[in-house]
Order: structure tokens, then sequence, then C-alpha cells
């Protein structure tokens, strides 16, 4: 009867010490899951959801060097017509590297700023501008333009509207603007 005894209690034992293990396991992978879902759930700011897509890292690093990325983590709202990578990319060879020099910073500041609206605009109030010019960051007024189903702003082409951020909204466009 001893013997059967201790037989069980060894055995609980080893159940008990390879269990150990997956317990821990599993409560380490809850609390990743947990903390994901905390991410995800959290808004983004508008640098944070530029920093966090692929299509901006020219634009991410303009920020950088321009000084402007505390400004559009700020509250806002602010409303960003953001040019991707490959708007960038249209720009003559060299101007990229050239506005990002700290001598440039003025003039790179002031492209950037004609790329913001102060206040929070979608889609459908951009919209709602046709014809009308709006009054950028920078000071200087751009014009809406509604072709068909297609927004312009300034001639670039509007090619994906209201990405929302907690400090205001993203629109996408084709090409950078030039005040």
């Amino acid at each position: 009867m001893k013997r059967k005894i201790k037989i069980i209690v060894a055995l609980a034992m080893m159940v008990f010490i390879i269990q150990m293990p997956l317990v821990a396991s599993a409560q380490s992978i809850l609390h990743i899951q947990i903390d994901t879902m905390k991410e995800m759930s959290e808004p983004k700011d508008i640098v944070d959801i530029a920093t966090s897509d692929g299509r901006f890292k020219t634009l991410t690093a303009a920020l950088e060097a321009a000084g402007l990325v505390d400004t559009l983590k700020s509250e806002g709202p602010f409303t960003v017509f953001a040019p991707t990578d490959d708007a960038f990319s249209k720009l003559p060879a060299g101007k990229i590297d050239e506005l990002l020099r700290p001598e440039n910073k003025n003039v790179l500041t002031d492209i950037l700023t004609y790329h913001v609206f102060k206040g929070k605009a979608t889609a459908a109030d951009v919209a709602k501008l046709n014809g009308k010019e709006i009054t950028m960051a920078n000071g200087k007024n751009a014009k809406i333009e509604v072709k068909g189903d297609s927004v312009f702003i300034d001639g670039a082409k509007v090619i994906i509207t209201d990405i929302m951020a907690k400090n205001g909204v993203i629109h996408v466009i084709d090409t950078v603007m030039m005040p």
C-alpha cells in the first residue's frame, strides 16, 4: 500500500513538473497577445502611422530632417496629404538629397507644410471643396479639384483617403506638391 502511494505521489510530481513549463509558456503567450491587442487598440498619431507604413519612408525622413515630427505628433487636428515614396521618386534626380541637407531645411519645411491642412478634413469634406482653395500650414493656398471620381489637390491625385489618426487624418497622394 505504501509503495502504491509513493508511486502515485511520484507520478503526480512528474506530471506537475512536466506541466509547469507549459503553463508558464501559455502565460507568456497570453501576455504577448494582450500587449499586442493593446497596441492595436490604441490609436496612433499621424507620424506613427506614416512610420509604420512602408510607403512613407522618404516622407518620414523628410519630417525628421525638417524638425516637424513633434508638430505632427501633437494634438492637432491635422489633415496630411502624404506623398508616397513613389511620389518622391518622381522628383528630379538628386532633388531629395538636396532637400534633406541641413542648409535647405527652410525650403524642405515649406514644401512639407504645404502638404498639411490645419484641421481635420475627411474625404467627404475635401470633395465638397471642389474648385476652392484651402490654406495650408505654410500659409499658401492649394486648389481642390474633383474630376469624376477622383480628387486632386494642387494637381496631385488623392489615391487613398481617410487613414484616421488620433490627431487627424491622412490622405495619400501620388505627387509631391511644390508651393
